[in-house]
């Protein structure tokens, strides 16, 4: 038994996921011989419980990491890739509590590990690093953070940099710190952006980052910018991927504003006339009084012309799954453009570049795939037994394609201009995170479980 936990954590370390959606955020691994069927009852490797949280796992040195949050509690703990033994568990206590959209939570960042380090971010807290087996190096606390939905944007590591991205309703920056020591190496405002979630990449020299309403590329040694372009979104979420010579940015939008004119909805709901709307006046609107905390800009408790017409404008433009040159510098022109496609976006997953293919899946298990080259629609078509909503990002390798909904539905696709389903498999619990792979092994996160699934579960292996 030992021989063969040995053979697997060799594969593993050999094949390591260290961060959000894997090496260089990509979403591609280098797993081999990956389960087209699997679940608690078929496949399984090992299960470990875990606390609630949707930051997705990560893999290095043969262990797996996540964060997760009790109380005032924030979790970082570390399994045993190869059995799933329970290795560490640390603990940091909340310095705030930071009232957040009911969609998100305390432990949503992804932690980032390199061959030394586990570092973790959270926004009621900060950045603290961790040596692999447990011992605390360094803490650096952030915020408070001003995000009506809460921070979810992951750390990054590139060369000694730690990087991360605070995009806030207001003072919005990209922060790099000393990987070893914790210390600012600097720190770049970001005063043209106003609430994101997206998690950057790293290409060459350049860090890519995608905001609200542009994308943005920065000097990785410095922090100054470098270029960056219109592109509006209804949030940015989901981290761009490289093809070639060009950057390819998803940005979920609207043709017409999605909420109504602020004329038409005060004649309705302004009692008393002040040409405002309060919380009293707006708690029966069922369309957007959700979203009044963040429309109302200046936190008076009141919606005025000019916060309703900024909100409701968010995304109008050219929006869309979008080609980008990667050279130049300064504002890009709409000649740097190679392409845009506007159909079948997805609103959080990010996509996913995979033996030249590029995959999209959104709510309802609508996939796209495209040509990376040219934006040409190759296929469209649905999960039919993996509808619903969708947050975990697709990811790939061994030929296959993994796509994960929110009701715990795992679809295994057949990578393939014209992509086919091979099998839909069912976890029985919603699923957040997005899978990581490492070696001949799937790791999956649940509400309330880490699992580790193989194609075949060789004899003696633990269950």
């Amino acid at each position: 038994m030992r021989l063969l936990l040995l053979s697997f954590t060799l594969a593993l370390c050999a094949a390591d996921w260290p961060r959000f959606r894997g090496p260089n955020g990509s979403g591609v691994g280098e797993g081999r011989d990956l389960p087209v069927e699997f679940g608690p009852e078929r496949n399984m490797a090992w299960k470990a419980a875990v606390p609630f949280g949707q930051s997705s796992p990560v893999v290095a040195s043969g262990r797996v990491f996540v964060t997760a949050s009790e109380g005032e509690t924030l979790l970082t703990l570390a399994f045993d890739a190869a059995s799933g033994k329970p290795l560490w568990r640390r603990e940091v206590r909340r310095t705030r509590a930071h009232k957040i959209y009911k969609a998100n939570d305390p432990a949503s960042a992804t932690p980032v590990a390199d061959e030394a380090q586990v570092y973790v971010f959270f926004p009621d807290f900060g950045l603290v690093a961790y040596s692999l087996d447990g011992q605390e190096r360094w803490r650096h606390p952030l915020g408070p953070f001003e995000n009506f939905y809460g921070m979810a944007s992951s750390p990054v590591v590139s060369g000694g940099h730690l990087l991360l991205l605070c995009d806030q309703a207001g003072g919005s920056y990209l922060l790099a710190l000393d990987k070893k020591t914790g210390r600012q190496r600097w720190r770049t405002g970001r005063r043209e952006h106003a609430e994101g979630w997206a998690t950057p990449i790293v290409h060459a020299d350049q860090i890519i980052t995608v905001g609200s309403t542009r994308v943005d590329s920065y000097f990785l040694s410095t922090g100054e910018p470098r270029w960056w372009m219109p592109l509006p979104s209804v949030g940015s979420m989901g981290s761009p991927v490289v093809y070639g010579d060009a950057v390819i940015v998803t940005a979920f939008g609207v043709e017409q504003p999605w909420m109504p004119s602020f004329a038409s909805v005060t004649a309705k709901l302004d009692k008393d006339g002040d040409s405002r709307l309060s919380v009293e006046e707006s708690k029966d609107e069922k369309d957007w009084f959700e979203h009044f905390g963040w429309v109302d800009a200046d936190h008076d408790g009141f919606l005025d012309a000019r916060e309703w017409d900024a909100a409701r404008n968010i995304g109008v433009g050219e929006y869309g799954a979008t080609s980008i040159s990667l050279d130049g510098q300064g504002r890009r022109e709409p000649s740097s453009v190679r392409w845009r496609f506007k159909r079948n976006l997805p609103y959080v997953p990010a996509p996913v570049l995979y033996d030249g293919i590029f995959y999209m899946v959104k709510s309802g298990g609508i996939v796209t795939s495209l040509d990376p080259a040219t934006g040409a629609l190759l296929k469209q078509g649905r999960s039919e037994k993996a509808p619903g909503s969708y947050y975990a990002s697709p990811v790939a390798a061994d030929g296959k394609v993994f796509l994960v909904s929110e009701e715990g539905k795992v679809s295994v696709l057949k990578a393939s201009p014209q992509w086919e389903v091979l099998a839909v498999n069912d976890l029985g619990e919603e699923t957040y995170a997005t899978p990581a792979i490492s070696g001949e092994r799937l790791f999956i996160r649940t509400r309330s479980t880490l699992y580790g699934f193989a194609q075949t579960v060789r004899p003696g292996a633990p269950r």
